[in-house]
């Protein structure tokens, strides 16, 4: 029980451990089961690979069986192979009237195909290109989760500032009816400017419970990009503050996706999968040659009164016509290798364009940025002016609760600002193929 109640303890603790945003995307990649998943299929296509070289090892089996009858062929044979037959066994009766006889055979072959037409070479190819592209879809999967994890971890964060701006509205309303109530005690208002005040308050007390509960949810979609129980605890470090500029060049970028984005390597993948394809179609036009050895022992009883003999072959096999079957899988495959050279040229410009898409965002986030911080300082000052005149009786209350509304809204769009930024320059690293758990923006 001590040890029960330790174990639960000490993983209470751990998940209080601060955590940055780095090392939430090192807890998700061990615990998501979208990774998990990839990496047993990517076990299961190196098995594959493995199954596909022993069509050129050798075949051997072995076999056990018992017969029992009086046909008079199967005696005949039976008694020949057990190596029992006799000038007794020549009597017309006998031999048309035999009587019954067991046979207990027992065997052992080998085949070894000799030449396939390259069809154990293509099938080796192509269990080699199914593991590559099982390899690049568990890439994709690693960053489709890493940016999972970004938005959400910066989902919180951003969840959690607006919940401090809503909280410190609720303070500065609160203090704003200490002044109406200040001023309507001194005869300078009347009932109206308190009733406004309460009203507003009421209005940011409404939007610190959404935010609240969004919060709670935001936390809830961490976890379940983490991998975790959805009501684990966290304390996280990374704080959300303007990224410096980067200033990547587009041209570079674009460059980079082409050739190290996930989908477009499956792209080609897929292409010279359907290369293999055809060349297997065509395969199963030429001859296949195949050598085959045996070993029997053919028994009246189980170990005795038996005989042994021996038999190797080889067979060549030649399909000469199969109903356009052939014919029609090489058409097959050759349409299906001209869809995927087509894929390959839709997948280049798509990721370029997400690539353009992602650097716009950015761009325009950090423009907005600039915009807000400016917004906010605006706003700050003009509250503090406006809240001085009010109490001093120089402006009504129409005026402050406009300030104390445009500075909320200012803040709000401040910090939505810059999560944007923080998921676009995530987001951009994710469009250039290059993010990873050890990519810069993650800082």
């Amino acid at each position: 029980m001590r040890k029960t109640l330790f174990l639960l303890f000490s993983g209470y603790l751990w998940a209080q451990d601060p955590l940055s945003l780095r090392d939430a995307v090192r807890l998700a990649i061990r615990e998501n089961k979208a990774i998990a998943a990839t990496a047993a299929g990517a076990q299961a296509s190196q098995a594959r690979i493995t199954e596909a070289r022993s069509g050129r090892l050798p075949k051997v089996n072995y076999s056990e069986s018992f017969a029992r009858s009086d046909n008079p062929v199967f005696v005949f044979s039976s008694l020949l192979t057990q190596h029992q037959f006799g000038a007794e066994d020549f009597n017309i009766g006998p031999l048309n009237r035999p009587d019954f006889l067991n046979n207990f055979q027992s065997q052992v072959t080998v085949d070894q195909v000799l030449y396939d037409a390259g069809q154990t070479r293509t099938a080796v190819k192509s269990a080699q290109l199914a593991s590559e592209l099982t390899g690049e879809e568990q890439r994709r999967v690693d960053m489709d989760v890493i940016s999972g994890v970004a938005r959400a971890y910066y989902g919180v964060v951003l969840a959690a500032e607006s919940l401090k701006t809503a909280e410190q509205a609720v303070l500065s309303a609160e203090a704003d009816l200490k002044r109406a109530e200040s001023v309507h005690a001194a005869g300078m208002s009347t009932d109206v400017d308190v009733l406004s005040i309460r009203v507003h308050l009421a209005g940011v007390e409404e939007q610190r419970i959404t935010r609240a509960a969004d919060l709670d949810v935001a936390k809830a979609a961490l976890n379940d990009a983490l991998g975790l129980p959805l009501d684990t605890p966290h304390t996280l470090t990374t704080a959300l503050v303007p990224l410096a500029p980067t200033g990547a060049a587009l041209a570079g970028l674009e460059q980079a996706a082409s050739t190290g984005r996930p989908e477009t390597r499956e792209t080609r993948l897929t292409k010279d999968l359907a290369q293999t394809q055809v060349e297997a179609a065509r395969g199963a036009l030429l001859p296949q040659v195949s050598f085959r050895a045996g070993f029997e022992a053919d028994r009246q009883r189980f170990v005795t009164r038996g005989g042994a003999n021996w038999m190797a072959s080889v067979s060549l096999r030649w399909n000469l016509f199969n109903g356009f079957a052939d014919k029609s899988r090489i058409a097959e495959n050759t349409h299906l290798l001209r869809r995927a050279e087509s894929d390959q040229q839709r997948a280049e410009s798509a990721v370029k364009l997400q690539v353009r898409q992602s650097s716009a965002g950015l761009e325009a986030a950090q423009q907005r940025i600039d915009v807000a911080r400016a917004a906010v300082a605006e706003a700050e000052e003009s509250l503090r002016i406006v809240q001085n005149r009010y109490e001093a009786g120089m402006t009504n209350v129409t005026e402050l609760l406009q300030n104390e509304t445009a500075l909320l809204e200012s803040r709000t769009r401040f910090l939505a600002a810059v999560h944007d930024q923080r998921v676009a320059a995530t987001m951009l690293e994710y469009a250039a193929g290059r993010l990873s758990a050890d990519s810069e923006v993650l800082n």
